[in-house]
């Protein structure tokens, strides 16, 4: 799959260390793809968010994307105010400019940024693909984050808005292109 990108979203201290659902496993898949992105010469674009006034602030160390997954001094970094990674940040401008089509879509939070990302990407014409285990969130009083995370993977956005597929599958693309 040429005119590709493995696109990080919000993998953030702050929610890191929040320990959310499969935590381990989760930061282990992500550290794994970009190690075989690199390798393999696929540009890796991150997204983090921002929110003056909480642990999200600019600067601080919450608003830091996480030591084990983060960007080389070459790497893009797209800073949001909003869930969706597309929303007044210039990425889908950004991504055009590559000529990207696929976007290998990985981070936090499953219901909110990494949906609306995912279901923005699949209205802007990309092909999404979401590694199994690549997402992740935290239990609210309805579903536990292991509930939140196998609903929106695989009953949500599974064959509707993206392609989730096994971490082997992915694997074997990236080595592919």
């Amino acid at each position: 799959m040429k005119n590709t990108i493995l696109l990080v979203v919000d993998v953030q201290n702050v929610l890191i260390e929040s320990r959310p659902y499969n935590t381990r496993k989760v930061i282990d898949n992500i550290k794994k793809l970009i190690k075989s992105a690199r390798k393999n010469n696929i540009e890796i674009v991150y997204v983090r968010h921002e929110e003056a006034g909480t642990p999200f602030e600019k600067g601080t160390l919450g608003w830091k994307i996480y030591n084990e997954v983060k960007p080389t001094d070459d790497e893009a970094i797209f800073d949001k105010n909003f869930n969706s990674a597309f929303l007044k940040t210039g990425l889908k401008a950004y991504l055009d400019s590559k000529f990207i089509k696929n976007i290998i879509l990985v981070g936090l939070r499953t219901e909110y940024c990494v949906d609306a990302t995912c279901k923005s990407a699949f209205d802007l014409g990309y092909n999404i693909i979401i590694p199994e285990e690549t997402n992740t969130t935290f239990g609210n009083e309805y579903l536990s984050g292991k509930n939140v995370y196998k609903f929106y993977n695989f009953e949500i956005w599974n064959n509707r808005f993206a392609k989730v597929i096994s971490m082997a599958e992915v694997e074997a693309m990236i080595s592919d292109i």
